[in-house]
């Protein structure tokens, strides 16, 4: 665990590197600016010690920049202007974690640093143990929705395998984030009644009340989501996933333009574009159509999701892998269905292009041993990691 030392005082940065080189592992900078390249070349820091007073960057404004691009690193304040204002902007735009005086008393400095390297500890576990509390609720909604609406999380799992490379052309991110919302995207679905999801998928004509149900279902999937901590701009994707560049659409508000998340005007295009697909309108055609209906989308995104991907969305069956004949007690997390697994009274269980789940295994398991569906189906072998990039 590395520390990060910034003063704009040569001398002081050499007293650091004399009295602390056999104490800890660290690094200087002589300006805020150093700092930051030091942090995206040599990085990541578990603290970063900064002096207040410094030309162009200041101590507040350094420390309020890290806790942008490093949010792990542990901050400390180290000033000779302890005034009591500067001490409020260190602690609430910098958010650090201590606030000592210049001169401080190399026996004093070493026991704060341990402190801080130790909280910097605390940090890590509790964020990787936030990280496997998202992962698991978001894989718990992902299997709810493939038990309630197959075809809804087989049209999120397409999404988030195009959402990769379409992120990296178009140098948006974080890209964990657009895939997350991408994949749960249709999760209000799973509020959905069966009978009017076979309606919709079916393309049935829908009542108005019909139609009021299904424009809810993003703010639906929105509040499923807004709750699970560190998705707050997750569910806004979502939210506004159907939100047309112009304004118009759910949600009824005067959020338009770039105003609209750029995740959002991203998977707009996406799954118009995937529904246009599904019609028979591909390559130039879809891009045209697209183009012809004013408003309706952001136009450099646009442009952006065509040279991505020129003549179609990426698709989970591939023409080039071989198509393998299982029974369901053989089936495997990560195989993709070739073809709609129904029950004999036409019930659809999962949908071709559906990555398998535990779950859905389990589930095509149980309807076997009732004797509702065949034992045998059509998979192609895929792992987690086959994503298409794009070469923007």
């Amino acid at each position: 665990m590395k520390i990060l030392f910034v003063d704009d005082e040569e001398n002081v940065l050499s007293a650091f590197r004399r009295n602390l080189r056999n104490q800890f592992e660290f690094d200087t900078a002589l300006s805020g600016a150093e700092a930051l390249r030091k942090i995206d070349t040599d990085g990541p820091y578990a603290v970063v010690v900064s002096d207040m007073t410094m030309p162009v960057m200041n101590g507040v404004q350094l420390l309020a920049k890290i806790a942008e691009v490093s949010p792990g690193a542990v901050r400390v304040m180290l000033t000779g202007n302890a005034d009591q204002q500067t001490a409020i902007a260190a602690v609430n735009e910098g958010r650090i974690f201590k606030f000592i005086n210049k001169p401080c008393p190399v026996d004093e400095l070493i026991p704060i640093l341990r402190e801080a390297l130790k909280q910097y500890d605390v940090q890590q576990i509790e964020n990787n143990l936030l990280e496997l509390t998202v992962a698991g609720c978001v894989k718990a909604l992902s299997e709810v929705l493939g038990m309630t609406a197959p075809s809804a999380l087989g049209e999120g799992q397409r999404l988030r395998e195009c959402m990769r490379p379409f992120a990296k052309t178009a140098n948006a991110g974080p890209v964990w984030e657009l895939e997350m919302a991408a994949l749960l995207s249709s999760i209000g679905f799973a509020s959905i009644p069966p009978s009017l999801i076979r309606k919709v998928e079916e393309l049935e004509p829908l009542d108005g009340d019909e139609q009021a149900m299904l424009k809810r279902v993003p703010q639906i999937g929105h509040d499923l989501i807004a709750v699970i901590p560190r998705l707050e701009r997750v569910a806004a994707i979502v939210r506004y996933a159907q939100k047309r560049y112009d304004g118009e659409g759910f949600p009824e508000n005067t959020i338009k333009g770039e105003a609209i998340p750029q995740g959002a005007r991203m998977l707009k295009i996406l799954s118009d574009r995937a529904a246009l697909e599904s019609e028979g309108v591909v390559k130039q055609r879809a891009l045209d159509h697209m183009k012809k209906q004013a408003g309706r989308y952001d136009p450099g995104l646009l442009e952006i999701c065509f040279q991505c991907f020129p003549d179609f969305l990426t698709n989970a069956v591939e023409s080039d892998r071989p198509v393998l004949t299982l029974q369901i007690k053989d089936l495997k997390p990560d195989q993709v269905m070739v073809s709609d697994v129904q029950t004999h009274f036409g019930t659809l269980l999962i949908k071709a292009g559906n990555r398998l789940t535990p779950s859905t295994i389990q589930r095509l398991q149980n309807y076997v041993a009732l004797g509702e569906i065949k034992d045998m189906v059509l998979v192609q072998d895929h792992t987690a990691s086959d994503r298409t990039e794009c070469v923007a």
